[in-house]
């Protein structure tokens, strides 16, 4: 009787303590002052020719620490939601200070990562990246149009182009 409830607590304990892991903010990482026109070029050209090299077509939107639109591409025949889908990306990425995979993460476990749908303004689809440049945010990165895992992948090249 006794093992058997110890491995009932140990089960339910488990997943807390896996919720808890993953929910837990990134170091503090602080705002810098805004991209520049030709970082968010740079960013902008790497990530189209990810998408243009797999054949994807995606809106990408580059914001700046403040929030507002330094960029935005649309590849021709990208459908129209994905525009605000990548802006909301890189909003939540910014807002939140992290990749708005780790939300979709929390989501796809169930249970109380649901809670992370209650959050104003957090996108839980893959594809929202900080642009950290010397320690400091500087802007974010949005991409929608592919799969989450493409949308990422897009994303991080432009990211990774800094």
């Amino acid at each position: 009787m006794r093992i058997g409830l110890a491995v009932i607590l140990v089960g339910l304990l488990v997943p807390t303590a896996r919720a808890q892991h993953i929910t837990t903010p990134p170091p503090a990482t602080p705002y810098g002052g805004p991209i520049d026109l030709a970082t968010a070029k740079r960013l902008m050209a790497a990530a189209e020719a990810e998408a243009t090299r797999n054949r994807w077509t995606m809106a990408i939107v580059i914001l700046d620490s403040t929030g507002h639109p330094v960029m935005m591409e649309k590849i021709d025949d990208t459908q129209y939601g994905s525009i605000t889908a990548a802006e909301d990306k890189a909003h939540s990425a910014l807002d939140f200070k992290r990749p708005t995979k780790a939300f979709e993460d929390l989501v796809a476990q169930g249970g109380v990562g649901l809670r992370t749908l209650s959050l104003r303004g957090a996108s839980a689809l893959e594809g929202g990246l900080p642009i950290i440049r010397d320690g400091r945010i500087i802007g974010a990165v949005g991409v929608s149009g592919g799969s989450s895992a493409q949308d990422g992948q897009v994303a991080k090249a432009a990211a990774d182009a800094k």
